[in-house]
This record gives structure tokens, sequence and C-alpha cells, in this order.
């Protein structure tokens, strides 16, 4: 089973039950994926723009589509296995202070993802780029707040983009993701913004599973995105 249809079968299977549409947007792929999702799963809705416009503006596609309450932005390398997106909704339901949930993300093995969980800073990258996964540096665990108790929800500066649960009416405010962003540094941006409005929380009790590849570490091109994402996102976050 591909990565896409494992994130589609996983949710399609744990939202029985539930008022729920799936969107996917395509990038420009070429791998037939849209044909593929049409002839495998009738009740995804795909949108195809023509062109490759980025993360964040691929999911800003649906802003004049959607109409229910919240709204999850979901990569297609994420997979469930339970009642997740129910869990969350009510979790958000009791807290109506929440603008932004964020899923405990882990391995398909298990082990927890060290992500960021604060607004990042220069030496916070560095120690993510050089990451050592078995032994996080001091600046690491300090950016994944690993010496919280992450047991429990708590408030976060920083959702990682794989896996964001969002009251609609609060992303379509803020107008959804800054397109300036092609890819990267979009999710840590977005936090940002919401929590001018509302809380954004870390909610453990809900688990999601990322295949993660950090592809930037892999290509050159990727990584001059990404070096240029982090420019734009500093600059504009300057001073505020």
């Amino acid at each position: 089973m591909s990565s896409i249809d494992e994130t589609v079968s996983t949710l399609l299977e744990h939202t029985k039950g539930v008022d729920f549409t799936l969107y996917t947007v395509d990038n420009l792929s070429t791998d037939g994926t849209p044909d593929h999702i049409k002839k495998t799963y009738g009740a995804v809705k795909v949108i195809e723009p023509g062109t490759n416009k980025g993360f964040g503006s691929g999911h800003n596609e649906v802003l004049s589509l959607i109409e229910s309450k919240y709204h999850c932005v979901i990569n297609p390398d994420i997979s469930i296995n339970g009642d997740v997106i129910a869990k969350m909704v009510e979790y958000m339901e009791e807290h109506p202070e929440i603008g932004l949930l964020s899923p405990k993300i882990c391995f398909p093995d298990g082990r927890s993802q060290i992500l960021g969980k604060r607004n990042p800073k220069i030496k916070y990258l560095i120690a993510s780029r050089m990451r050592d996964e078995a032994n996080p540096s001091p600046e690491l665990r300090e950016y994944a707040m690993l010496d919280e108790d992450l047991s429990v929800p708590c408030e976060i500066e920083n959702a990682t983009g794989c896996f964001m649960m969002f009251r609609t009416d609060l992303f379509k405010k803020i107008g959804g993701f800054d397109k300036r962003y092609f890819m990267y540094f979009e999710d840590c941006d977005i936090t940002r913004t919401v929590r001018k409005y509302a809380k954004a929380v870390f909610y453990p009790e809900a688990v999601v599973y990322h295949v993660w590849g950090r592809e930037s570490k892999k290509n050159f091109k990727l990584m001059l995105v990404q070096i240029s994402s982090m420019f734009k996102y500093f600059i504009k976050w300057f001073n505020k």
C-alpha cells in the first residue's frame, strides 16, 4: 500500500459515522495519483489546481469550499489507527479558547518524533539539523519542550504542519497559510498568527503516525527552499 493509500484509507476507516469530508489537493503530480484517488475512493474530493503552488497555497485551495466547524491539514504520509479526529473535535468543543490543536506525532513504529514546539530560533534550527535522535542536544530539547511534561495538554508556540486541526472560522479569518512560503516554515508562521486570536495546544491523547523523510537533508534544492523560507519567516516576525 502506498503512503497516500494508507493515509486516505485510514482516515476514511476511522471517521465512519462522522460528518467528514476529505479533500486531496494535487500539486501537479506525475504519477497518476489524482486518477487513482478518484477511481479507488469515490467519497474523496480531488482538487487539481493545475500547478504546484507549494504546501500552504495548496491547502488554501479549500478555503472557499469548507463549511465545517473544524478543519484538518494532513500530510499524505500520515496514518491513524483510531478515532483521532473525533477525539480532537471533542477536546476543542470542551475548550473554546483553542484555535489550533496539534496531536502527538509518532514514527510508524510508535517512537515519538522530536518536533519543535517553540518559536524557531537559529540555535534551534541548527540543533534540529544536526540532531541525534537518541541523544538530543540541550537546544533541541528546549525547542521540542522535551523537559516539559508532554503527557498532558499544554500550550505551544509552534505546531507541526503534518497534522493540524483548526477552527474553520479562524482558519478562514486569517486567510489560511501565508502564500509567500512555498514550503517550510508555513506551519511555524500560521501557528504564530493563530496565537494572536486563540491558543495553540499540544494534545497528547490524540496520536497520529508520520513517515518523516526529512527530505531537505537529502536534496540540495529543497535545502535552498528551506533557507529561503527561513529568511522570510525571520524578516516577517522580526521584533514582533
